[in-house]
């Protein structure tokens, strides 16, 4: 994925409970692709955070009141600096509306209680400069640190903890300090451990794994032990809880001391989002930035629904169970999670007053 999304290729694949190969995975990425930018068209917006500089004509060519800027489509989250007509406008003396549900703020006032004005360039074209945060959300959470430093600007293998291979998917929008990151894949890094005795046989019934230390592990990270992989679903001291033959691998037996793979390498896109790529420090907190709840959901029916309709053939009947009878595919419930989440975090109508 080359673009932002809202949901992650692991997202889709649990809810199908689709098993992982390459044709699966390049068919996910490009249905979360299609159903992100489908979701922004229903919404009338765009939710990740950007970093930008964008211009704006001065007010009077819009509306009476020349100390209101309405901002339309590019809604604000944040002011770095504006300046009007080549003079710079103090943030302090800006005001960003509504202050009471923003961010997103959908329009910029001056405060009149000081002498700060728009205009001031040859015309009222393009005359304000904004630089700042736009879009709908900037909610991140820590979702775990680098396991070693970034060096280079250019480097585009990220490896990170236990928590984060297990909290991130490709899709995933990061912050590491000020620099923001796509992540586009993930490969395989040894834990650093081995199996411990008595090893693992190839019955799916034997789902504890011994580890030297249980704390460098977390619930929901994929293990890769010879050619299995393995969910991790509970972790009690040096003991891991797993299921077995995970993402459509092959349950095998293991002997102790066979080594210990994870999903701790991600590969990203450096300086997304308008920000500059930068060195970071080993053990910099990763932040994932979070879209909207109802927005996420959306983007995982509506990936589903794609890839069910191409398994077949883009059919709008579906047989039943004894295959001697057609009836339509039932798309309300589909229909129902795009009215609620345009109803949560769409873009209204809005009527300008002169």
């Amino acid at each position: 994925m080359t673009q932002p999304v809202y949901a992650t290729r692991e997202d889709v694949m649990r809810a199908m409970d689709s098993k992982l190969t390459a044709r699966n995975t390049a068919q996910i990425d490009r249905a979360v692709e299609s159903a992100s930018r489908d979701v922004e068209k229903l919404c009338h917006r765009r939710f990740y955070p950007e970093v930008d500089t964008r211009y704006f004509d001065w007010p009077n060519s819009q509306t009476a009141a020349p100390w209101r800027l309405w901002l339309d489509d590019s809604e604000l989250i944040s002011v770095t600096s504006i300046s009007s007509g080549g003079t710079a406008i103090a943030p302090s003396n800006c005001l960003l509306e509504p202050n009471r549900t923003g961010p997103p703020y959908n329009r910029l006032e001056l405060n009149i209680g000081t002498n700060t004005a728009f205009g001031g360039g040859n015309t009222y074209q393009r005359d304000i400069t904004i630089t700042g945060v736009w879009g709908y959300t900037d909610t991140d959470t820590t979702a775990g640190a680098l396991t070693a430093a970034v060096s280079t600007t250019t480097a585009t293998s990220l490896p990170v903890n236990a928590a984060a291979s297990a909290l991130l998917g490709v899709g995933s929008i990061l912050r590491v300090d000020s620099e923001r990151l796509l992540v586009t894949g993930r490969t395989m890094a040894t834990t650093g451990q081995t199996l411990g005795a008595p090893g693992l046989d190839a019955q799916a019934k034997t789902v504890t794994v011994p580890v030297p230390d249980g704390t460098a592990y977390a619930v929901d990270e994929v293990l890769l032990i010879d050619s299995e992989r393995m969910l991790i679903v509970d972790i009690a001291g040096n003991q891991l809880t797993v299921r077995r033959g995970w993402d459509g691998s092959v349950l095998a037996a293991h002997t102790a001391g066979a080594a210990i793979y994870a999903p701790r390498t991600l590969i990203v896109t450096r300086g997304a989002l308008g920000t500059v790529a930068a060195t970071h420090a080993n053990a910099a907190p990763v932040y994932r930035w979070e879209p909207p709840g109802p927005v996420r959901q959306l983007v995982i029916a509506e990936a589903i629904a794609t890839l069910t309709a191409e398994s077949s053939g883009y059919s709008k009947t579906a047989r039943s169970a004894s295959g001697s009878s057609e009836r339509n595919r039932d798309q309300g419930a589909l229909q129902d999670r795009r009215d609620t989440t345009y109803d949560a975090c769409g873009r209204h109508a809005r009527a300008r007053a002169v």
